[in-house]
């Protein structure tokens, strides 16, 4: 990715491109000044968390019902003991959705610290008692192990994951305080991780939640309260999956595909968003959620 900030700068001037790009822009926008957040954005932001790691250990295959989710992330519930793959995904994910946050800021100035940050918030019940976790937050040497099944419709994972990993940091850190687009850089953050597949598991939940991370800390959702992570659930996994395919060739063409599939989840994430503000203002939350099919 030569002159990352230069190139970006032409790819958000492409003309398929700008509409999309200006009414994902306008959709935060209307969320960041809804009436429901007046004073009360940390609450909506806090059901934003439940509502993303919902939505995101939905995406790697844990369906669980929304409440469930939130009375475990309150604490009114206890995890299940023992645990099983479900769950630990389900934790895996809430961990590194609150992470997303933590790090928003950190990937301006030490991304690959923030990507190590978000894989051992993701990972850690992945692999618990596994004997591998001094490997997490590392990217990994050699081949993805066997029985690793992310994202296996995406062409084979590269064997040495360092120069994408380069270049990805690289965008990361010279796009800081620029005028490219936060949802520009995100899409392609995601389908980065997604596609180079750099730690041994989850590597999802972290390729959403460097999105989510990117969307707060660059300015597109200053509030913290959309759910980039529901706009992608609702889509369905066919329709991600089709769309890191089209990433993953590596075409103007497909990513065009990719960072318009991403900017519709952001829109239908400021929506879910000011379904959380709506709720706030009502004291509705537990109602206002819109399951994903």
């Amino acid at each position: 990715m030569p002159d990352a900030l230069a190139s970006l700068r032409v790819i958000a001037r492409w003309p398929e491109l700008q509409d999309t790009l200006e009414e994902a822009r306008a959709a935060c926008a209307r969320l960041r000044f809804h009436e429901g957040l007046r004073r009360r954005i940390p609450e909506a932001a806090a059901e934003s968390r439940v509502r993303g790691a919902w939505a995101n250990a939905r995406l790697d295959g844990a369906r669980v019902p929304l409440d469930t989710v939130r009375d475990l992330v309150v604490g009114s519930t206890r995890w299940p003991q023992p645990s099983e793959p479900t769950w630990d995904i389900v934790r895996g994910s809430v961990q590194v959705v609150a992470e997303s946050e933590r790090v928003a800021t950190v990937l301006a100035t030490a991304p690959a610290q923030a990507l190590a940050r978000l894989h051992v918030a993701a990972a850690q019940p992945l692999v618990a008692g596994q004997g591998v976790e001094d490997r997490l937050g590392r990217p990994r040497i050699g081949p993805l192990p066997e029985g690793v099944d992310e994202f296996t419709t995406l062409p084979p994972a590269p064997i040495d994951v360092r120069p994408r990993l380069e270049a990805l940091t690289d965008m990361l850190r010279s796009t800081a305080g620029s005028d490219v687009p936060a949802l520009l850089v995100g899409a392609i953050g995601h389908g980065e991780v997604a596609l180079v597949r750099p730690f041994e598991r989850g590597n999802g939940l972290v390729a959403r939640a460097l999105e989510r991370a990117l969307s707060i800390g660059r300015g597109l959702d200053g509030t913290g309260v959309s759910v980039p992570e529901y706009g992608h659930a609702v889509a369905g996994a066919t329709a991600y999956g089709g769309a890191l395919s089209a990433y993953a060739h590596g075409s103007r063409e497909g990513l065009v595909v990719w960072v318009r599939h991403c900017a519709t989840a952001i829109i239908a994430g400021a929506v879910e968003g000011e379904r959380i503000a709506d709720a706030v203002r009502s004291g509705r939350l537990a109602d206002a959620a819109t399951a994903p099919a």
